[in-house]
């Protein structure tokens, strides 16, 4: 179908929806480098224009990727709920944007949508949207899931403790979960980047995070971040898997370039839940994104990167997640080329998430050689922190010596925590005043080198 609309005497037309949305986009490199983007912002406001006139209902039949050929689109097409849709079925987009904004679009209202709305719609009015409106709706959706705390309430910021060593060294590993636990640090999950993705080595860190969980009594939940099928070998093994990570795209072609589908990811969902291991609650994957993954892929179907990202979401939601997690900044300039483009990316994909019922995260983070710094990461942080994310990353230093990227450190999550009244999950929170770690008011406690948290190293 053709969308058309007129602009000071000039008439634009679309020849797709998909070509609409692209061009719809807020500028970025990774559209441009794909060959997306609108040629102007005359163009692109022409874009939006057209797009606001959309009836959601549109998005139901005229499918961005192929039906036939695609199993995300035939999940997104199947899954959909239509009585949760029904409050809105009537909308255009820009209708739904206005109505999201207003007071009637609250807490409630808007968990009970969530399976209603496509990746796709919330993606089209993703691009109607300022930074601001982003952040505003995003405030208002709570999503909350537990494994052996419980994540996302009201006025909590957990934080992935991230302790990624070069070489998987243990002791090394140790010393950074340590540091982190000591910061407050981890109620997210504690998290490891192995440096090999061989089982022995996998195993060898699940079984020492398991270890020092335990001596401690610490209410949180590990995860070593191998392959799917790395994971599900061990876990039939009965390594002590707590959550069961993937890396995930939004195109069937994508999750083929990671070495799965949708069947391998059932499989190793159900293999984790049969292990019974959460004690509060049932959420046991953990899942990563990024704007970008399907381009760099080459498995991005002429859809634009922020709406292949949003479609992601649809399989993260299919496995009930406990975390899901954006990386926002990671994968390059290539895609997000300055921290203006960063920010506006971990905005839209942090509403796009919660918007759809998910649990976000975000990886507040940039390589080396994007046009971005630690300033810009800052204020994304706090803008974060305002609109209710759920979780970020707690890295030493916020420099990955493993992976070779900037993100967040354990000072940064006590800055806002501090800036804006979070705290920690509340299991967590409480393990950390037994530890004499912080007080009642969540302010850091000078520890003694006799704490015994001390002696894991």
């Amino acid at each position: 179908m053709i969308y058309k609309t007129t602009l000071q005497h000039i008439t634009w037309s679309f020849d797709s929806l998909k070509i609409l949305m692209a061009k719809a986009s807020p500028f970025r490199s990774g559209d441009l480098l794909a060959e997306l983007t609108a040629g102007s912002y005359e163009e692109r406001v022409a874009a939006q224009m057209a797009l606001a006139d959309v009836p959601l209902a549109r998005f139901l039949t005229e499918h961005l990727v192929d039906y036939d050929s695609d199993e995300v689109t035939r999940l997104i097409i199947d899954t959909h709920d239509a009585a949760s849709f029904a409050p809105v079925a009537g909308f255009t987009v820009g209708e739904l944007r206005d109505w999201l904004l207003s007071d009637h679009a609250d807490e409630i209202t808007l968990r009970s949508l969530a399976p209603g709305l496509t990746p796709e719609m919330v993606a089209a009015v993703c691009k109607l949207m300022r930074n601001q409106d982003l952040i505003a709706v995003a405030q208002k959706c709570v999503v909350v899931t537990a494994f052996r705390n419980t994540i996302g309430l009201k006025g909590r910021l957990s934080v992935r403790l991230q302790p990624n060593h070069p070489t998987d060294d243990l002791k090394g590993i140790a010393a950074s979960m340590v540091d982190g636990l000591l910061y407050g640090s981890g109620d997210a999950v504690i998290g490891i980047n192995p440096a090999t993705d061989s089982p022995a080595t996998t195993g060898g860190l699940l079984n020492m995070l398991s270890d020092i969980r335990e001596k401690y009594s610490i209410p949180t939940q590990s995860c070593v971040l191998s392959h799917l099928t790395t994971t599900i070998g061990l876990m039939n093994k009965n390594a002590p898997v707590d959550l069961v990570f993937q890396s995930i795209g939004g195109t069937e072609k994508t999750n083929k370039s990671f070495g799965l589908n949708l069947s391998l990811l059932q499989e190793g969902y159900e293999a984790a839940l049969s292990l019974e291991r959460g004690t509060v609650g049932n959420n046991v994957m953990y899942f990563e994104t990024g704007q970008g993954s399907s381009l760099s892929a080459d498995a991005h179907e002429g859809v634009d990167q922020q709406t292949c990202e949003a479609r992601a979401y649809a399989v993260a939601r299919h496995f009930r997640p406990l975390l899901v997690n954006t990386v926002v900044g990671f994968i390059g300039p290539e895609y997000l080329y300055d921290g203006k483009q960063i920010i506006r990316a971990a905005l839209e994909d942090h509403f796009c998430g919660k918007l759809l019922g998910l649990p976000m995260g975000v990886d507040i983070c940039y390589t080396n050689h994007s046009q971005a710094d630690q300033d810009d990461m800052d204020n994304l942080l706090t803008l974060l922190g305002v609109a209710g994310c759920n979780f970020i990353m707690g890295v030493p230093g916020a420099d990955d010596i493993m992976l070779h990227y900037q993100s967040t450190s354990f000072h940064d999550a006590l800055y806002v925590r501090k800036v804006l009244g979070k705290r920690p999950a509340p299991e967590f929170e409480l393990w950390l005043r037994h530890q004499g770690i912080m007080d009642d008011q969540g302010n850091r406690l000078v520890v003694q080198p006799s704490h015994n948290l001390l002696s894991a190293i």
